[in-house]
């Protein structure tokens, strides 16, 4: 009789795990802290917490918990909509940006298939593409971070299903501009995916880009200028094409009752998203003008900033800085980006500050 184990997809074996920002519970088994002197800063999410209005509408939505959800999110996939500027038909849903891949690779990538990935980036397509049976092209970025476009068009092959781009890019935070974008879309016939989880932070979108090329898709997020990371809601724009074919493929009821009502109260929360992206914006300028003289810090339109801090090591810098309560992310675990590099999310004034000075510290030594 075949032993269970061999049931395993191959696939799955050739896996990596993947590996999220440190939690303050860790840091408190990990080094005796108080979770109070701890400063999370390693998962880019909002140093200003929720919505007041969302935390609102998870109380009064609470006890309906019992009944079932919409079964596609149907209320606020039409506010996403209203928000992007975009028609219902042309927005979907899924359990997070990781939600939205997961049915992408359901429609478009089969064994056999292949993406193109620029690296170092965002970790979790990788994972999708080989737990769907497809094969990760690696196309790595230029030193400066900037996709190499021809490289790009290059690599495309009869097998290329999909071409995953981030802008601003996890973690170097930096962004393509237009005509790579559109030189891409234009040069193949695969889905071209382009990962904008944190472009309210960024001077411009193109999600207008998918009302002219019928292969892109653009992905959002409402885990950052939102700030409901720990409710998991992803959404994207689409063809009407990909629009049909995605319901069918789609996890049902994906959207909780209680995510569905805390993301139309954070939509409507217009001042608190203001708020939320020029608190980013004014940290951002102020940890690259206090750590400039000590390091090197890459030019960001996200709400981080990524640092290189050769020639010491980053993991060395980084257990530094949590033994001191601080939590930033080693990006050791990026796919090509070396043993050097930092990302800090960008938090409140006092919390920039601290990471600032902690940060000058550790150089100096």
């Amino acid at each position: 009789m075949t032993d269970s184990k061999d049931l395993l997809k191959e696939s799955i074996k050739d896996i990596a795990e993947y590996v999220p920002g440190k939690s303050t519970e860790d840091i408190v088994a990990d080094y005796g802290l108080r979770p109070g002197d701890i400063i999370k800063l390693g998962s880019n999410e909002n140093p200003l917490g929720p919505s007041t209005r969302a935390v609102e509408a998870v109380h009064t939505m609470a006890d309906s918990i019992s009944v079932y959800p919409s079964v596609d999110a149907g209320e606020l996939r039409r506010a996403l909509a209203s928000y992007i500027g975009y028609p219902n038909d042309m927005v979907v849903m899924g359990a997070g940006m990781d939600g939205v891949v997961d049915t992408l690779m359901r429609l478009f990538v089969q064994p056999g298939n292949s993406a193109i990935i620029p690296t170092p980036t965002f970790s979790y397509f990788e994972i999708a593409l080989r737990a769907a049976g497809g094969t990760p092209v690696f196309v790595k970025r230029q030193d400066d971070y900037r996709v190499p476009v021809e490289t790009i068009i290059s690599s495309i092959e009869d097998s290329t299903r999909m071409l995953y781009l981030c802008s601003p890019n996890n973690p170097s935070g930096n962004t393509i501009p237009e005509d790579g974008v559109r030189a891409i879309v234009e040069s193949t016939n695969a889905i071209v995916f382009l990962d904008e989880a944190y472009v309210e932070f960024a001077p411009k979108s193109l999600v207008g880009l998918v009302q002219e090329y019928n292969n892109l898709v653009v992905g959002r997020t409402m885990s950052k200028a939102m700030g409901l990371a720990g409710l998991r809601i992803g959404y994207a724009v689409v063809p009407d094409w990909i629009f049909r074919e995605y319901m069918k493929a789609t996890t049902p009821f994906a959207i909780s009752r209680i995510a569905v009502a805390a993301g139309l109260a954070a939509l409507d929360d217009v001042e608190y998203r203001a708020k939320t992206i020029d608190n980013v914006v004014v940290g951002r300028k102020f940890l690259t003008e206090h750590l400039s003289d000590y390091c090197r810090v890459y030019p960001s339109q996200a709400n981080f900033i990524l640092v290189d801090v050769s020639p010491k090591k980053s993991k060395d810098v980084v257990e530094v800085l949590l033994k001191k309560g601080i939590i930033v992310r080693d990006c050791t675990s990026f796919r090509d980006a070396g043993d050097g590099l930092i990302r800090i999310t960008v938090g409140t004034p006092d919390q920039n500050e601290r990471v600032a000075d902690a940060l000058q510290d550790a150089l100096r030594s």
